[in-house]
């Protein structure tokens, strides 16, 4: 493993510190500066798997209102 990766890989923010700018840039509102900072120090395996985690459940509950949708306007 190299040394860039090593250093990567021991970034100081926690899994749910990830999750939380992950959906915030789901959201689109995310300050310059506070984008900057987390730049730094997020680590790029958590911010894979939060963006994977937080696009299955927008999927997810996407289809859940369309199924809604759909069945309330069918009865």
């Amino acid at each position: 493993m190299s040394d860039d990766l090593k250093e990567v890989s021991r970034r100081k923010l926690n899994f749910f510190q990830t999750m939380s700018a992950v959906l915030w840039s789901f959201v689109g509102l995310r300050r310059g500066a506070d984008y900057r900072k987390d730049a730094e120090r997020l680590n790029p395996v958590h911010v894979v798997i939060a963006g994977l985690i937080a696009a299955v459940v927008f999927v997810l509950v996407l289809l859940l209102i369309v199924r809604a949708v759909v069945s309330s306007a069918v009865s």
